[in-house]
C-alpha cells in the first residue's frame, strides 16, 4: 500500500466520531468468559435517487457466540431517551446468529434489538459501519506485507469486568506470507470481534477513514476478516419479510429474547 497515513490522533478522533456508537460489548452470562465486541453494519442492497435500501446486522466473531445465555452492556449514549448503563440478557443467543461460511464471522439481524427498544418505549441512537466506510476489494488488495497503522474499536475487560469501557486500540496490520491480513500483536481481552480501521492521507490535512474488517480472537497476530469477504458472504443471505433469513428464531421469538437487568 503506497498511500501515506494520517496522524494517529486524527484517525482516533474520526473513528470515535464516525463509529463510536456502533459497538456493543457482550459476554457469556454468569460465566466470566467469552468476552467480545459486536458492531452494527448496514449492508447495502440497492441505491436509487430516492435513497438506499439496507439490511442491518450485528457482526462479531463466531467463536464467541456459541452459548445460550448472553449478557450485553448497554451504554447510555445508545438510547433515546437516555438511560443509565444497563445489562441486557439474551436467551437462545447461539441460535440467533448466522455463521458466514468459513470466515469465522457471525451476523444477526437487529430486529431483536429494535423490538426490545420499541417494547420498552425508547429507540436506539447508534452509528453503523456503512457501505462508504467499509473497505472495498480494491482497498483490501492494496494492503501489502509492510505494516499499516491500524486502530481497533472494542470493549476491554477492565479490573471491574462489568465496566467494558470502549477503547481505541492502536497497532498495525499487514498481509502475511499466506495472504492473510493480520494484526501485529495480541488484543486486549474483550476486543475480539470489533471493527479495525485505517486512515489514508489525501494531503492537505485530509484523509479517508476505512473499516478494513473484523478482528478474530487468538493468541497473537489475530486474523482480520476483511470487509470484501464479509460483504460477499452477506450478499448470499436470502431476505425474508424484509429481514435476512437466518438459521435461528423467527421474529416472534426475537421479540422475547431480551430481558433488562439494571446494574
Amino acid at each position: 500500500m503506497s498511500e501515506t497515513f494520517a496522524p494517529r490522533h486524527h484517525i482516533v478522533n474520526a473513528v470515535v466520531q464516525s463509529a463510536g456508537r456502533s459497538t456493543l460489548p457482550f459476554q457469556q452470562a454468569n460465566a466470566g468468559r467469552n468476552h467480545g465486541t459486536a458492531f452494527r453494519y448496514n449492508h447495502l442492497i440497492g441505491s436509487t435517487p430516492d435513497g438506499e435500501t439496507v439490511r442491518q446486522y450485528l457482526v462479531t466473531a463466531g467463536a464467541l457466540t456459541r452459548y445460550d445465555l448472553a449478557q450485553w452492556t448497554l451504554r447510555a449514549e445508545l438510547c433515546e431517551p437516555a438511560m443509565s448503563a444497563e445489562q441486557l440478557l439474551m436467551t437462545d443467543f447461539a441460535a440467533g446468529w448466522t455463521h458466514l461460511d468459513r470466515l469465522g464471522v457471525a451476523v444477526m439481524p437487529t430486529a431483536g434489538l429494535d423490538a426490545h427498544a420499541e417494547r420498552k418505549g425508547w429507540r436506539w441512537t447508534t452509528d453503523e459501519i456503512t457501505e462508504g466506510l467499509a473497505a472495498s476489494a480494491q482497498d483490501v488488495a492494496a494492503i501489502g506485507d509492510g505494516p499499516v497503522p491500524a486502530y481497533l474499536l472494542g470493549h476491554d475487560v477492565g479490573a471491574d469486568a462489568g465496566e467494558r469501557l470502549q477503547a481505541v486500540v492502536g497497532g498495525a496490520i499487514a498481509r502475511d506470507a499466506d495472504g492473510v491480513v493480520r494484526w501485529d500483536g495480541p488484543l486486549p481481552d474483550g476486543c475480539a470481534g470489533g471493527p479495525v480501521f485505517i486512515g489514508l492521507s489525501l494531503g492537505d490535512d485530509r484523509f479517508r477513514l476505512l473499516c478494513v474488517g473484523l478482528a478474530l480472537p487468538g493468541e497473537g497476530a489475530n486474523e482480520i476478516v476483511t470487509f470484501d469477504r464479509i460483504r460477499t458472504a452477506v450478499d448470499g443471505l436470502a431476505p425474508v419479510d424484509g429481514h435476512t433469513s437466518v438459521d435461528g428464531p423467527a421474529e416472534a421469538t426475537l421479540r422475547r429474547w431480551w430481558q433488562r437487568r439494571r446494574r
